[in-house]
């Protein structure tokens, strides 16, 4: 228990100096006064009832089996390095990732074997369709984005996730303020009231999705977000027929700071709608206490779809589950300068006619 000399004020934190004239103590910046036995309690109120804990356990994933693999080959990018499983009669020839040549680097082995999977829903031709459709939307798109040939370069690849479960006991210690106005004369006054707010409680996370390869953008893996996990299954290699799977390559505590971040910001959201009804929230401490965490592997299925403008890389990726398309399209400068000359046209046509009508 700190001392009264280290006490702040609660409205303030300004320092805490007793005033022996009220026999209180009070704040050097705002001048709030304090019974001595109210700021003890303030500050007792601020010790939380643990100390915060977000370890996690290891996957409970098993190394493929033989009988499993036997079928299985591994392809490896000589560009990006990105490690492709495939079946060996679907031979790919170039990276899902960065468009290079891939070589058959030999037989699974000593891969983590997946959880769970999420098979497709969506096939190629409703891939394309999609893909089509978002290139479609702006007359500024290139041309190569809308030809056939180029959109049967888009690819079916399994995407490695980490899957992170726990139930989250937080305590967080909040200062709020309640402002009322009052009218008094030809005056406005204004009061208001300090709270400490104090809440607790227990949220349930499961399936907190964090990608395990290197080769896919954070920002393009969330955006396709969410995923159902009520659909996934346990895994088996039959999923993989007719597509390609990405071995992971970032470990699960590597990726426990991104799952943590995500469970920490939907339970800090989640405590924060329990105090709307006051200005000014803010934290004074808080801790999150994770009991029976367990991670999962999973693949999950994203359609990609590679290009490479004026020696720029573009990546488009849909969710295989779900559809959704995200993606940034490059901008045909040609189609753009057309534009605005017509526009230019259009607005000079109209001013000319409105001062002639103005004119007569």
């Amino acid at each position: 228990m700190p001392s009264i000399l280290e006490y702040k004020c609660p409205n303030c934190q300004g320092r805490i100096v007793f005033d022996p004239n009220a026999q209180q103590l009070q704040c050097e910046h705002c001048g709030t006064q304090f019974a001595l036995d109210d700021l003890k309690a303030y500050n007792e109120a601020l010790i939380l009832p643990y100390e915060e804990n977000m370890q996690w356990q290891g996957t409970d994933g098993n190394v493929y089996a033989e009988k499993e693999s036997s079928h299985l080959s591994v392809y490896t990018c000589q560009s990006c390095g990105g490690e492709i499983i495939q079946e060996e009669t679907n031979i790919a020839s170039s990276c899902p990732f960065c468009g290079n040549p891939v070589i058959n680097t030999g037989k699974v082995s000593g891969s983590l074997r997946p959880d769970l999977i999420i098979p497709f829903k969506y096939d190629k031709l409703q891939a394309k369709e999609a893909l089509r459709k978002r290139a479609s939307v702006s007359g500024l798109v290139p041309e190569v984005f809308r030809r056939e040939d180029h959109l049967d370069e888009v690819r079916g690849v399994y995407v490695p996730f980490w899957l992170y479960d726990t139930n989250a006991s937080a305590a967080v210690r909040y200062r709020g303020v309640q402002s009322e106005t009052k009218e008094q004369g030809s005056e406005k006054i204004t009061e208001k009231k300090h709270f400490l707010l104090v809440r607790e409680g227990e949220l349930t996370f499961e399936g907190v999705p964090v990608h395990a390869s290197t080769k896919m953008d954070d920002v393009l893996m969330e955006s396709i977000e969410p995923y159902d996990l009520s659909e996934a299954v346990e895994f088996n290699t039959g999923y993989l027929s007719g597509y390609l799977a990405n071995r992971y390559d970032i470990d699960a505590s590597q990726c426990e700071e991104r799952a943590n971040e995500r469970i920490r910001n939907s339970t800090t959201e989640a405590f924060e709608k329990t105090a709307e009804d006051y200005e000014d929230v803010e934290a004074e401490s808080s801790a999150i206490f994770l009991e029976r965490s367990r991670v999962r592997y999973a693949l999950l299925p994203v359609w990609l779809l590679l290009t490479d403008w004026k020696g720029e890389k573009h990546l488009f990726a849909m969710n295989g589950q779900t559809g959704k398309v995200v993606g940034e399209l490059p901008l045909d400068e040609g189609a753009y300068r057309k534009k605005l000359i017509s526009l230019g046209i259009i607005i000079g046509a109209v001013i000319y006619l409105i001062m002639w009508l103005l004119s007569r």
